[in-house]
């Protein structure tokens, strides 16, 4: 299999990440799931139920289709300016999710309350932009589901995020055996990971006076986060999707753990 300079600089950075999205759970993961298990008992009720209505709808609407508007598809030659496109688009969401954090960190708590399901949106649409770019039928369910995995895996607790990589990897061969019903997606589990992972960081920017400061690099660093997942997740996929030289079909990276 021939690759370009930067097709091998790619499988390196691949390769790292693969093994970080398998690494056994550390004590700085089990801590960090135990301050958040922690704050999520101090939350009142009410909001709980703001952010788990929103992600429920948004998890709806990414898999029938509603909502969500379909980018045309993008050909390029080469996975380099495939890339370079990609990361264009995730720099400038990464400025706007910035510039709208801010914005409602600084409005108090009931516009910074608000700001959950807009920043999802954003989040989502920078999902389907990148998967556009990477030349995916994005009409097509098993893409979508492909996205929603992008997500949780980008917000996921270290523990969970092993059970997402599983399911994600070997892409193309499981997508075939996956049932047409929509509806067995496990939406619960998708949605108490990515509250219980956003709230510890997004919930400093209801605080008075701080709110605008967090809420821009919080922001930003979510959806660089989030960017950078996506990337390397249709990086394996292009990988997995290409053939070695005496036509076996390319192997998983070795695992981590």
């Amino acid at each position: 299999m021939h690759l370009s300079s930067y097709e091998e600089k790619v499988l390196q950075d691949l390769l790292k990440w693969q093994q970080k999205m398998q690494k056994q759970p550390n004590l700085a993961d089990k801590a960090s799931k135990a301050v958040q298990d922690k704050i999520n008992r101090i939350i009142p009720e009410k909001v709980h139920q703001a952010i788990t209505a929103t992600i429920k709808q948004m998890t709806r609407a990414v898999l029938t289709g509603a909502e969500f508007t379909t980018p045309n598809v993008v050909q390029s030659d080469s996975l380099e300016g495939i890339e370079s496109a990609v990361k264009k688009k995730i720099d400038f969401y990464k400025k706007a999710g910035a510039a709208e954090g801010g914005i409602t960190g600084a409005g108090g708590f009931l516009l910074a309350l608000a700001e959950f399901p807009i920043l999802i949106g954003i989040k989502m649409k920078l999902l389907f932009e990148i998967a556009a770019l990477y030349g995916r039928p994005i009409g097509d369910y098993r893409e979508r589901l492909f996205i929603l995995h992008i997500f949780q895996l980008a917000f996921s607790s270290q523990k969970q995020r092993q059970k997402v990589y599983e399911q994600m990897s070997n892409w193309q061969a499981k997508s075939s055996l996956l049932p047409d019903d929509i509806h067995q997606f496990d939406w619960k589990t998708f949605q108490q990971e990515y509250r219980d992972y956003i709230d510890l960081a997004k919930m400093a920017q209801l605080i008075p006076g701080i709110g605008a400061a967090v809420g821009v690099i919080v922001n930003y660093r979510l959806l660089n986060s989030l960017g950078t997942t996506a990337m390397n997740a249709y990086r394996m996929r292009w990988l997995e999707e290409r053939t070695l030289p005496d036509n076996a079909p390319v192997a998983a990276l070795p695992s981590a753990r």
